[in-house]
């Protein structure tokens, strides 16, 4: 199985960019948009000046528990740059989504309550709200990683979007929000501690 067959047996149709859009991103974008992968892993990600954006990571259930998906944010966090990436919200039907989230915890990331992000699936054209999670080694605030996600959005998320798909994504400002009292709890924080 390829690499990207991998990621769209695991990760929903609404959160999957077409294969073309990957590779025009890997051609095209290639000293932003990186791919790792083995065997056993898949790890898209953007790396820019001041901040990595992990697109994908997908660990084979096989080798899960392993240490692969630490060893992975690992070399990213080597690099000294915040790390930011999408989770979807837990879904007490998929147990997938709290053991990422559980993850991601363990790996010292935090819940950005104050960024909204809520884009329309061009593949479903439904509404996926999603959430933030990132890490900073210097402590960037909430504000810094929603310009970062911002910018993100506009150089990878939405490249060539009209090209590919034949329509175009909404513009950040419909899909990103900042608000500093947005009414969010902690996904992270509400997770229950597993001993």
């Amino acid at each position: 199985m390829n690499w990207y067959d991998k990621l769209k047996k695991y990760f929903p149709i609404e959160e999957m960019k077409s294969k073309k859009h990957m590779e025009l991103l890997l051609e095209e974008k290639g000293d932003v948009y990186h791919k790792d992968e083995s065997p056993t892993h898949v790890l898209m990600y953007a790396e820019f000046e001041t901040f990595i954006f992990i697109d994908y990571i997908w660990v084979s259930s096989e080798t899960r528990g392993q240490g692969i998906g630490h060893q992975l944010i690992e070399k990213l966090k080597a690099k000294n740059k915040p790390i930011i990436l999408e989770v979807e919200p837990i879904d007490y039907d998929d147990s997938d989504t709290e053991k990422r989230l559980h993850f991601y915890q363990r790996e010292g990331f935090t819940h950005a309550q104050s960024i909204g992000y809520n884009r329309r699936s061009l593949a479903t054209n439904e509404e996926t709200p999603m959430e933030i999670l990132y890490w900073s080694p210097t402590d960037d605030s909430e504000e810094v990683i929603y310009k970062q996600m911002k910018r993100m959005y506009e150089d990878i998320h939405t490249y060539k979007d009209e090209e590919i798909y034949g329509k175009s994504y909404q513009p950040a400002k419909e899909v990103l929000s900042y608000d500093e009292n947005r009414n969010s709890e902690d996904i992270l924080g509400n997770l229950e501690t597993k001993g």
